[in-house]
């Protein structure tokens, strides 16, 4: 049972969260198939039937003594085909959903068992300017020295936070492994850990 910090304009107090047990495999299999999806897949080559050469042959079959060719669109010739080159594809393969949210959750675990989880009532802001969530986040010990996540639905914050090169803001439906364990910090609203409504989290 793991008890997390939650901060507001009414006060601080603790929540008891159950949370699983780090496995770096399980992690590590999320992470891959969510980097798998975000790849473009657009890389592209030339077959020599593709390539912009003439097709008559370049010299006689036999009598010159070098090897036998037809034409300058072989791939030994610069200029030519690519032989067996990359093709625009897909990467995305299928994860089972319990493994997708298993990894979420211990991905909160590791932030919670390092105290670099913190969630989050109520921020307090309300004109989206850079400068109230620097006053925000400077009363929470955030300085600008660690990268930060932040996981709010409020898009009055997500405005407010979006210009500081430290801080990665998305909305709940963002929430994923990948960016958890690539940041040093997560802020995130506390109804999100709350057991009625435990994140899947975005790409799950």
């Amino acid at each position: 049972m793991a008890q997390i910090n939650v901060v507001g304009t009414a006060g601080s107090r603790t929540i008891d969260l159950d949370l699983p047990e780090v496995n770096v495999g399980v992690l590590h299999d999320v992470v891959t198939w969510q980097l798998a999806k975000r790849r473009a897949g657009t890389a592209s080559t030339k077959t020599r039937s593709q390539v912009s050469r003439t097709g008559k042959k370049m010299y006689s079959q036999k009598g010159t003594g070098n090897a036998r060719h037809g034409n300058r669109a072989a791939p030994i010739f610069v200029g030519g085909g690519v032989a067996f080159g990359p093709k625009p594809r897909d990467y995305e393969y299928t994860l089972p959903k319990k493994v997708r949210q298993l990894g979420l959750a211990m991905a909160l675990a590791d932030r919670a068992a390092t105290g670099k989880l913190l969630a989050v009532d109520s921020f307090g802001i309300d004109d989206g300017k850079t400068k109230s969530f620097l006053a925000w986040a400077a009363q929470n010990g955030l300085d600008g020295s660690e990268r930060v996540f932040v996981v709010t639905d409020n898009e009055i914050v997500r405005r407010a936070a979006r210009n500081l090169p430290w801080v990665l803001a998305l909305p709940v439906a963002g929430l994923n492994v990948y960016d958890i364990l690539r940041h040093d910090r997560l802020v995130i609203d506390a109804l999100v850990l709350t057991p009625a409504s435990a994140p899947e989290g975005s790409e799950q």
